[in-house]
């Protein structure tokens, strides 16, 4: 299983933008197969980054698919005209069996 992070700073003036961002972003979850799991969240006033994506996939192949997949490609696109900052980690997570 794989963990997949992402973090986005947006430029003031783009609320309207953003909450059409991160609910498409958060409506993924259930139309895209690979998405497992998927938490979409606002950062805190003060924080660095104003929203996360909290993502699980099986593997990176899966990962790939979604990245690769045409509705994530436009949220992405609206996502990518209103962001001033992001940064992404992928974790794979340990077997539960070993």
């Amino acid at each position: 299983m794989l963990r997949h992070i992402v973090m986005w700073k947006f430029r003031p003036g783009t609320e309207a933008e953003r909450d059409l961002f991160l609910t498409g972003l958060q409506g993924l979850y259930g139309a895209i197969p690979e998405l497992k799991s998927c938490q979409v969240l606002r950062g805190m006033e003060g924080s660095d980054y104003d929203a996360v994506l909290i993502s699980e996939f099986a593997d990176q192949a899966a990962l790939e698919a979604y990245k690769n997949d045409p509705r994530h490609k436009a949220v992405s696109a609206l996502c990518k005209s209103i962001r001033t900052d992001r940064a992404a980690v992928d974790c794979l997570l340990p077997d539960p069996e070993e």
